[in-house]
C-alpha cells in the first residue's frame, strides 16, 4: 500500500512539473515571437511612419464641406477688408467736429471762476485744453503734434482723467503737470480762449473731486458733463490729420509721441488696426464655430480640429495674400488710396494663424503616430 501511494505522489509531482516546463517553454515561445515583431517592427520604423504620416494627412485632408466653409471664410475676409475696415479718411478739425455726434456749436464765453464754471459755460465753451494763445512755452516740445501732444486732456487714456478735470475747472495740464487757467480773451479774431495765469495741479484735481463727492447732484452733473464733453472731443480729434497721440507716451516724452505720429503711429491707425484685428477674430471664430457642427462622431476631437486649424490658416493667408498684392499692384500704378485698403490687423491676425496652427498641427500629428506606433507594437505577435 505505501509503496502504491508513494508511486501516485510521483505521478502527481512529475505532472506538475510537466505542466510547469510546457507553461515556461510556451512564454519563452511568446517572448522570442514579440522579440521577433519587435525587430521587424524597428526594421520597417522609416516606413510605418511614413505609411502614419500619410494615413494622417489622409484623415485630416479637408473635404467638400471643409472646402466650402474654406471659400466663405475668405470671401467675408475680403469683404471685411474693403467695406469694413479701410482706413479712414483723415478730415480738418472743423469738418471732424461737426460730423461727431453730440457736437455742438462752441464759442469761448467765460465768465471766469477759478476752478468753478458753470455747466452752461462747460457745455457751450470749446475744451479749455484746445487753448494755445498766450502759452509763452508752456506747449513746448509737442513736435508737429504741438497741443495734441504736450496738453495731457488730449491722451486717449491719461485725458479722461486730466482732461474731464480741466474742462471741470476751466484750466489745461500740460505733460509737465504744469496747470493754468484758461479765460476768454478779445482779440483781433474774436473771442478765444486764453491762457491767463497758473494754477494748482493738486486744486484742480482736489477740486473736481469736491464737485463729485461732496456738491450734491448739482457736482455730479458738473463732473458728468465734463466727462462727456472730453469723450466727444477726442472722438472728434481721432480721424483728423494729426489725429491723436498713442496713449501714455506724451506723457513720459511728448517728442516721441510726435515722431511716432509722423510715422503713422497714432490713434486714428491703431484704431482702425484694433478694428481690423478684431473682426478679422471674430470671422475665424465663426467659421470654427461653424465647422464644429459638422463634426463626425467616429473622428477624434483633435484630429477634427486640425481640419478646422488649416481652414482658418489657408483662408487667412489667402485673404491677405490677395489684400498685399492689390495694395501692392494699385499703389505700383499710382493710386495713392491704395494704403487705406491695406489690411494690417488682419494681417497680424494672419501671421499669429500660421505661426499658431502649424504648431498645433505638428503637435496633434506626433501624438498621432507616436500612438498608432505603440499601438502597433503592443499588437497582437501571435
Amino acid at each position: 500500500m505505501a509503496i502504491v501511494m508513494g508511486n501516485e505522489y510521483l505521478e502527481k509531482k512529475l505532472k506538475a512539473m510537466r505542466e510547469s516546463t510546457n507553461h515556461t517553454f510556451s512564454e519563452m515561445d511568446d517572448l522570442y515571437n514579440e522579440a521577433k515583431w519587435v525587430e521587424q517592427v524597428a526594421a520597417n520604423t522609416h516606413y510605418i511612419i511614413k505609411n502614419l504620416d500619410e494615413e494622417f494627412e489622409s484623415i485630416t485632408k479637408l473635404n467638400k464641406t471643409d472646402v466650402m466653409l474654406l471659400f466663405l471664410a475668405v470671401g467675408m475676409q475680403i469683404a471685411r477688408q474693403y467695406l469694413v475696415t479701410q482706413f479712414p479718411e483723415r478730415k480738418d478739425n472743423i469738418v471732424a467736429a461737426k460730423e461727431t455726434k453730440g457736437h455742438i456749436e462752441e464759442h469761448s464765453n467765460r465768465r471766469h471762476r477759478y476752478y468753478n464754471p458753470s455747466i452752461e459755460e462747460i457745455i457751450s465753451n470749446p475744451v479749455p485744453f484746445d487753448s494755445n494763445i498766450g502759452a509763452n512755452g508752456a506747449l513746448s516740445g509737442g513736435g508737429r503734434l504741438r497741443h495734441r501732444v504736450t496738453a495731457l486732456g488730449h491722451d486717449p487714456i491719461i485725458g479722461l482723467i486730466v482732461g474731464t478735470s480741466n474742462i471741470a475747472t476751466s484750466t489745461l495740464t500740460n505733460n509737465r503737470l504744469e496747470s493754468f487757467h484758461i479765460y476768454t480773451k478779445i482779440t483781433n479774431m474774436g473771442k478765444r480762449d486764453t491762457f491767463r495765469n497758473r494754477a494748482k495741479t493738486s486744486l484742480v484735481f482736489e477740486k473736481t473731486g469736491e464737485k463729485l463727492l461732496f456738491q450734491g447732484l448739482e457736482g455730479k452733473k458738473l463732473v458728468g458733463t465734463s466727462f462727456i464733453k472730453e469723450i466727444i472731443h477726442l472722438k472728434s480729434d481721432i480721424n483728423t490729420k494729426h489725429s491723436l497721440p498713442l496713449p501714455i507716451i506724451s506723457a513720459i516724452d511728448g517728442s516721441v509721441a510726435s515722431k511716432l505720429a509722423e510715422y503713422g503711429a497714432d490713434m486714428a491707425n491703431l484704431k482702425t488696426i484694433a478694428s481690423q484685428s478684431t473682426l478679422s477674430i471674430l470671422i475665424n471664430s465663426l467659421i470654427a464655430m461653424i465647422h464644429g457642427a459638422f463634426a463626425p462622431d467616429e473622428l477624434s476631437k483633435t484630429l477634427y480640429e486640425v481640419r478646422t486649424r488649416k481652414i482658418l490658416s489657408y483662408s487667412n493667408v489667402i485673404a491677405s495674400s490677395s489684400n498685399l498684392i492689390f495694395v501692392g499692384v494699385n499703389g505700383a500704378v499710382g493710386n495713392k488710396d491704395a494704403i487705406k485698403n491695406l489690411d494690417i490687423g488682419g494681417l497680424l491676425v494672419t501671421c499669429y494663424r500660421v505661426a499658431s496652427d502649424a504648431k498645433f498641427i505638428v503637435s496633434a500629428k506626433q501624438e498621432f503616430i507616436e500612438r498608432k506606433f505603440f499601438e502597433l507594437i503592443d499588437g497582437d505577435v501571435s
